[in-house]
């Protein structure tokens, strides 16, 4: 029994039916669910409202309801689906908007208007479109869970069409042609029907065959990310900062620059506006790699915070669960997680409600494990399956620390498990710094096993430049100190040069434009030829001081201007700005003459 426009749980059946006795906000209870499930999926109402069972405590289940529960009244029917919360898998994914429990918004808005109504609901994948499907095996082959079987175009990607997990055999019938995605293609010997369309629980990990070692990096498109804090493919990052650093800003222009295959966007519990934004910038943005629209690579899961508390908590997994789908393709998967602080407070929340033992700062006991089990989900892989391929999921988790405060729960949970840490530093944002990363907190554990490919792709040089960078913001931030007590003209001429070669790489390498198409992304190979222009800049003023000159007479404007060049300059034009710079710099060394 469902009312019209909802989906179908694959594993519903006549089941046992309970009775609303309480209702407090996102929470229900029902008599009459003895035999129920935890985290079984369930009907709320007369308007059929999506459900999960939090608790069975003898006949009465608790329900984490995901939709309004405004007019739910006692004595109403609950009804059980026998299955867990689940996502809709197949072509017709990308370029698609849904919410935390993966309706479509879009075709919702035309059904129903700017406002869903309550228990409104449509599958995920539209059943009326159809895809040409092109087997790759034949009829009588043996195939098992994760084999690939064939291809659909999806906004020009190939999608790739596999066996379920779990099932398997020999194919008993196979056909090409245009398939809606719940019409059967294939069949196996034993009956079983395949499809376009697969389920899965949001909150179990899909199978992989085996776990790879992250060594290949997930590049950002950012120098100050890809230079001195890389992440590896499979790797997890967390992005915490207070209001203002910038968070967003760095999770689009990684959903936009990045080299990821798919690109998935969580908006859990953010502003509407900012997804609006989102949406416009991705409809109107091109790829560069492939040079089709940004928004065909890119799934976005929106859970604003006007939106139920519930449906947030669920959104990250929906995410993560689309994710690992394209993974088990063969693809390099990026996750966008903005923000992990407004998913932990939805567990808050519910914890509260729930009547749970609260931990630190009210969160409840168990956030640690559960912040832990989800950033497992990230990872490279060999896919399950044949022919044999490898995928990743890289997780990029934004965190919004009340004040700024780093030392919150959410924080250190997510800092114990991410593998880099990109610090966002106000003060740095208050002085226009883009991206605002305090090189001083960050870090990343990734660096040592993705220096081969930066050095391969770039110039053998590249981890030498990355630790003489490093050292030398580090001893800017000693001298800073000093000069901020006797002021910088009572430093010696020497440290003066380090103060300003600090400054340039700072403003030149680690700076970036978001707003400069020719600047806010940044491939390694300019990464480097930024990086290698401005240590060079500060050994030719110590050469010059080494020759007898003062820094007073030292000239570094002309060279930095040419360096600034570059940032801005398009590909023809590069190499003139290099004679520029090496012209500029000669003339710094010459400066003692």
């Amino acid at each position: 029994m469902s009312t019209p426009g909802q989906r179908q749980h694959p594993e519903a059946r006549l089941l046992s039916e309970g009775r609303i006795t309480r209702v407090v906000g996102a929470l229900a209870e029902a008599s009459g669910m003895r035999d129920a499930r935890l985290n079984e999926l369930v009907r709320v109402g007369a308007a059929g409202l999506q459900a999960e069972v939090l608790r069975v405590a003898g006949d009465i289940a608790t329900l984490q309801v995901f939709e309004d529960t405004g007019g739910l009244a006692l004595g109403e029917a609950v009804r059980r689906t026998g299955g867990p919360l689940f996502a809709e898998l197949g072509p017709g994914l990308l370029g698609t908007v849904v919410d935390g429990i993966g309706r479509p918004l879009a075709r919702l808005a035309d059904a129903t208007g700017d406002f869903v109504a309550a228990g409104v609901e449509l599958p995920t994948l539209d059943r009326t479109r159809r895809h040409e499907f092109r087997p790759s095996v034949a009829a009588g082959s043996e195939v098992g869970p994760g084999d690939s079987i064939g291809q659909v175009d999806e906004c020009g990607l190939a999608h790739v069409v596999m066996v379920p997990p779990g099932r398997g055999g020999r194919l008993r019938a196979i056909r090409a042609g245009a398939w809606r995605v719940d019409e059967a293609f294939a069949e196996l010997d034993d009956g079983t029907p395949l499809t376009l369309l697969q389920h899965w629980p949001l909150r179990r990990p899909r199978p992989a065959a085996a776990r790879l070692p992250c060594d290949r990096p997930f590049v950002t498109g950012q120098r100050i990310f890809d230079f001195l804090f890389p992440v590896a493919e499979g790797g997890v990052v967390a992005v915490p900062g207070g209001f203002g650093t910038g968070k967003t800003v760095i999770e689009q222009s990684l959903a936009k620059y990045s080299d990821a295959d798919v690109v998935v966007y969580v908006g859990c519990g953010e502003r509407g506006n900012e997804m609006a934004d989102v949406l416009a910038d991705f409809a109107k943005l091109v790829d560069p790699r492939r040079g089709t629209p940004a928004l065909d690579r890119t799934v976005l899961v929106v859970n604003t915070s006007n939106m139920p508390v519930a449906a947030r908590e669920a959104s990250i997994y929906l995410g993560l669960t689309i994710a690992e789908y394209y993974r088990d393709m063969g693809y390099r998967v990026a996750v966008m997680a903005d923000s992990l602080s407004r998913w932990a407070e939805a567990l808050r929340e519910i914890g509260s409600r729930l009547q749970q033992m609260p931990g630190e700062e009210g969160y409840p006991t168990y956030l640690a494990s559960r912040v832990a089990s989800l950033h497992e989900r990230a990872g490279r892989v060999r896919c399950a399956g044949g022919p044999e391929r490898s995928g990743a999921v890289t997780l990029i988790g934004a965190v919004s620390p009340p004040g700024g405060d780093f030392a919150e729960p959410v924080t250190q949970a997510c800092m114990r498990v991410a593998g880099a840490l990109w610090a966002l530093d106000a003060e740095l944002a208050h002085q226009r710094q883009f991206p605002a990363v305090d090189w001083h907190a960050s870090y990343s554990l990734y660096a040592q096993a993705v220096q081969p490919w930066f050095a391969q792709a770039t110039d053998a040089r590249w981890p030498a430049l990355r630790a003489q960078t490093l050292a030398l913001l580090q001893r800017d931030a000693e001298l800073r100190e000093v000069a901020a007590i006797v002021g910088p003209e009572a430093l010696e001429d020497a440290d003066r040069v380090t103060l300003a070669g600090a400054a340039a790489v700072r403003e030149l390498v680690l700076g970036q434009s978001a707003f400069d198409p020719e600047d806010a992304i940044c491939a390694p190979a300019k990464t480097f030829a930024l990086a290698s222009a401005t240590l060079e800049l500060v050994a030719r003023a110590r050469t010059a001081l080494a020759r007898g000159a003062a820094f007073s007479e030292i000239d570094l404007m002309p060279a930095q201007r040419a360096i600034a060049a570059l940032r801005s300059a398009p590909q023809a034009e590069r190499p003139r700005c290099a004679t520029d710079i090496a012209t500029a710099l000669d003339a710094v060394a010459a400066e003692a003459g």
